[in-house]
């Protein structure tokens, strides 16, 4: 298998959606948990997943008892739960409903002498929603589809590390957000923003003004849920006039409903350098946001003189 074939393959939306709203709902549950454990950060970045060399985990959280980490394995699909005293208990992904989900990790996290408890609705989806202990409608699990996406989240994690590397100013992590289920990095020029509007469904208004309290420019990767296909997404906030009619680059399109450029992840899969193709609509972007806003780019570019820009070793083929 060719590097470009293994670290960008395709992703048909249709094949594999009832995997990915059931995984939604999975790791949704997950993030709860890290909610309830985590001291609050701004922007809530406390509350998201990372990437790790398996799947997705919620990083080392404390618990009067110890401390715990739970993490997504991807490819021996299967659920981990450790502590710090050693001991680890497992479950596997596959057959296994959102309610059954729930049951199964509440009480290996009991077990475990960890007590938590969780709001159990789910956030950012429409109504009519299901608390997790009832949802027994999604439970599809299809492994090899989720070794696709979790290849092709890797690799965009990648970009994305590379993209962040290169600014001075206060920047995301690279991380996961389970409420939307997409990839994110965002970068912030230092300035208050207007009050956000809110608005985002079963989401406090709150949740979204503090998360929108500073001028920002973010972009990130959806595996497609509410666009039809997987797609890379690029925003301002507050959006600066003349933004939607920047150049995005090749392929991209200003998404009117969204408010936001997006980029088809079948364009940057396809190309024939599919990491400059992404690498070009994240600074193209952030470029127009960054100038049209009148951020400071000069103090907050330094890494641009080439004393603060990195590069990252070319991918591995498989």
């Amino acid at each position: 298998m060719s590097s470009t074939s293994s670290n960008w393959p395709p992703l048909p939306l249709a094949p594999w959606q009832d995997t990915l709203d059931t995984v939604h709902l999975w790791t949704q549950i997950v993030g709860k948990i890290r909610l309830a454990l985590t001291p609050w950060l701004n922007h809530s970045w406390h509350a998201t997943l990372l990437l790790s060399t398996r799947g997705l985990t919620t990083g080392l959280m404390h618990h009067p008892q110890g401390t715990l980490e739970i993490e997504f394995d991807f490819l021996r699909h299967r659920l981990w739960m450790r502590t710090g005293s050693g001991e680890e208990r497992f479950f596997s992904l596959e057959h296994r409903s959102v309610a059954g989900f729930y049951r199964a990790l509440m009480a290996e996290l009991e077990d475990l002498g960890v007590g938590v408890r969780i709001w159990p609705l789910p956030v950012e989806l429409p109504d009519p929603l299901t608390p997790f202990p009832e949802h027994e409608t999604h439970a599809a699990y299809d492994k090899e589809a989720v070794e696709r996406y979790w290849r092709a989240l890797t690799t965009v994690h990648r970009v994305f590390t590379l993209f962040r590397a290169d600014f001075l100013g206060k920047a995301s992590p690279v991380h996961f957000f389970w409420g939307a289920f997409d990839l994110a990095v965002t970068r912030f020029s230092g300035r208050p923003a207007p009050r956000h509007p809110g608005g985002a469904p079963n989401c406090a208004d709150w949740v979204m003004e503090e998360a929108y309290s500073h001028e920002l420019a973010s972009a990130g990767f959806w595996p497609g849920t509410g666009l039809g296909e997987a797609a890379f997404y690029a925003y301002a906030y507050p959006e600066p006039p003349g933004f939607r009619s920047a150049d995005a680059g090749a392929g991209a399109r200003y998404q009117d409903t969204l408010g936001e450029f997006i980029l088809p992840y079948e364009v940057v899969r396809t190309a024939e350098d599919p990491e400059a193709v992404l690498l070009a609509f994240l600074q193209k972007t952030y470029a127009a946001a960054a100038t049209l806003a009148h951020w400071d780019r000069e103090a907050l570019e330094g890494g641009r003189s080439g004393k603060g820009r990195v590069s990252l070793p070319a991918p591995a083929s498989d």
